[in-house]
């Protein structure tokens, strides 16, 4: 039980009757009017900010002529000004409404900003991961190692490093199989809280089905703390790392939107990100996504772009491109 704070000392009352003295009159000037009586005051020392409060239409002006100057005057009580909650999801969704977008293409958004713990959301339904579940499958298996008491093995470890920086599928297919394919990805994520994420079949890692919302979820287990995460703090140091690492040429996506004066965050990277392409087999249409953490101006961001339909893949990295920097936009401008 933790220990209760020492009740601190009550503050001596200051009279103040040259205040007092200014809202008398004020109140005997004002107290006529119909509807409410405004009193605006600043303190007698000029250090503190000018005070506001509406005095209520019942106070007769007998009540108010009456008061003596000099004579003790409550202090009417200042409540505070609700302010307007904003509407991140859609302001996001007026900043995505210039991205172009091809004819039967989709993709959604989720972006958090990590300073302020606001987050927004565009899109909705299921997309097919392609080479995103990577991060998710290390996610699953450094879980299962601190289950079992143990780090990764020399094996695991030589499997997870090309995976996440060369986006190597042999060793995804080999840590799949490691953590139980689908039910063992599923049973990781339930812990993580993800709920619209379910693991491809079989042997297919990459056709996991996921949503942005999600995958922004599973983001806060990597690069969140440890209150929120399930991850060890080693562990979500090695997922990071490995993500700040990617291989030239798969450095695209979500990095579009982080800071161009080079600003990075306390690792030192402006970036850390798992890309993922598939051209279907039945459509040649391309799943494009991107997942990460970026750094503007000094605030970091987590944001997750997944798309489908796109009829080239370089141009669905420009799309994944133009909606992460509009969903950044939402937070830093």
């Amino acid at each position: 039980m933790p220990p209760r704070r020492a009740r601190r000392p009550a503050r001596p009352a200051v009279r103040r009757p040259l205040l007092r003295a200014v809202l008398a009159a004020a109140l005997l000037v004002c107290g006529t009017a119909a509807g409410t009586v405004y009193v605006t005051a600043r303190a007698q020392d000029g250090g503190g900010p000018a005070v506001s409060s509406a005095a209520s239409s019942s106070v007769s002006p007998s009540a108010s002529a009456s008061t003596a100057p000099g004579a003790d005057v409550e202090e009417a009580s200042v409540e505070p000004v609700a302010v307007p909650e904003v509407d991140h999801d859609a302001l996001l969704a007026t900043a995505l409404a210039g991205v172009p977008v091809e004819d039967g293409a989709a993709f959604s958004v989720a972006v958090l900003d990590v300073g302020s713990g606001d987050a927004a959301v565009y899109g909705g339904g299921r997309f097919e991961t392609a080479s995103i579940v990577k991060m998710d499958i290390l996610a699953a298996l450094l879980l299962q190692a601190q289950d079992a008491g143990r780090g990764l093995t020399a094996q695991e470890t030589a499997y997870a490093a090309p995976m996440i920086r060369d986006s190597d599928n042999t060793a995804a297919t080999a840590l799949w199989k490691a953590i139980g394919q689908a039910g063992g990805l599923d049973a990781a994520n339930k812990r993580f809280g993800l709920t619209e994420t379910e693991g491809g079949y079989g042997l297919y890692w990459g056709l996991t089905r996921t949503t942005a919302a999600d995958q922004l979820v599973l983001l806060r287990q990597v690069f969140g703390d440890d209150e929120e995460s399930e991850l060890s703090g080693a562990s979500r140091t090695y997922v990071r790392r490995l993500m700040g690492q990617v291989a030239v040429g798969q450095d695209w996506g979500v990095s579009a939107a982080a800071a161009a004066d080079g600003s990075t965050d306390s690792s030192g990277v402006r970036f850390a990100l798992k890309n993922g392409w598939l051209p279907r087999t039945a459509t040649g249409l391309w799943v494009i996504n991107s997942v990460g953490r970026v750094t503007v101006d000094g605030r970091d961001y987590l944001v997750a772009v997944v798309s489908h339909g796109n009829t080239t893949k370089a141009k669905g990295i420009a799309l994944v491109e133009a909606a992460a920097r509009a969903g950044v936009s939402v937070f830093s401008s």
